[in-house]
């Protein structure tokens, strides 16, 4: 039997796939965002089967309940903190001693013949330096969306081979982003990954300021057998826009002895091994 729609009749292709009532939807939906930090509009039409219009007027209807916060392309929880970005210069020349010794605890951590994925960030790029100095490593990979990493590693070249993502620069950072950023990290399994964040909370787990690099981070953690988070003791307790994963999801936090008693108590009984170190005398 042919069904024959005779004009001016309209319909909206949601009339004929509603899994779900409204109410029941925007559940799923505000689940969906509370889980991963932030939601894009074309995730969550394709997942809950329903059109990008449907999903941004559910989106609407709970920022209006003051459950989630929409921002351009998709959603966050409400009450993520956002905070101007700093350059990676900034961050460079604050907490530099502390960030030396995270990054010699991490870069000891690496062993020759091993594949790394190292992130962008002033802590990372430490690691970088960290890394170089080993003279006792060989036939090192390491994959980064950092160019100032990827320069910091030349000297090690030929003992390390260096390879860069490739993808959208980002001058703040330096970083490369998507698009086409990720695209090389789809296609690779590393031993370890040594990443970088701005926020480390209890509750909504790995955070960073921006979404583009924390879509990057995202894919890093996907990518690798072992998570190696570094982070400096001012991290702890934040909470950004952009999520980069859950606690449950890194192997370890190496971060410094300015950490509270308490965030560390805190983040021990979450089950994420902390390890703070403390700064070289001079």
């Amino acid at each position: 039997m042919t069904l024959r729609f005779h004009k001016p009749y309209a319909f909206d292709i949601d009339d004929f796939r509603k899994p779900d009532s409204a109410p029941l939807r925007r559940e799923r939906m505000a689940a969906a965002i509370a889980r991963r930090g932030f939601a894009r509009v074309t995730d969550l039409a394709r997942e809950l089967g329903v059109s990008e219009v449907t999903v941004r007027t559910d989106l609407a209807a709970l920022e209006g309940d003051g459950r989630i916060a929409r921002v351009h392309g998709g959603a966050m929880p409400k009450g993520l903190v956002a905070e101007r970005e700093s350059s990676l210069e900034q961050s460079r020349a604050r907490l530099t001693r502390a960030k030396e010794a995270i990054a010699a605890a991490a870069a000891a951590e690496v062993r020759s013949g091993e594949s790394v994925l190292l992130d962008v960030g002033s802590t990372t790029l430490a690691v970088a330096h960290a890394l170089v100095a080993r003279a006792d490593l060989r036939e090192l990979v390491v994959v980064t969306n950092g160019l100032a990493i990827a320069l910091a590693l030349e000297p090690a070249i030929p003992r390390f081979t260096v390879v860069v993502t490739g993808g959208t620069v980002r001058s703040l950072q330096h970083s490369l982003v998507n698009p086409l950023a990720t695209t090389l990290l789809d296609d690779v399994r590393a031993d370890l990954a040594i990443l970088g964040a701005t926020g480390v909370h209890i509750e909504h787990g790995v955070t960073n300021v921006n979404l583009p690099e924390a879509e990057v981070k995202r894919r890093m953690v996907a990518s690798a057998a072992r998570r190696l988070l570094v982070a400096d003791s001012s991290k702890i307790g934040q909470a950004h826009l952009g999520r980069v994963a859950h606690l449950d999801e890194i192997d370890e936090l190496i971060t410094d002895t300015g950490l509270d008693e308490a965030d560390a108590t805190a983040l021990a009984e979450a089950g994420l091994r902390v390890r703070a170190v403390s700064p070289r005398r001079r």
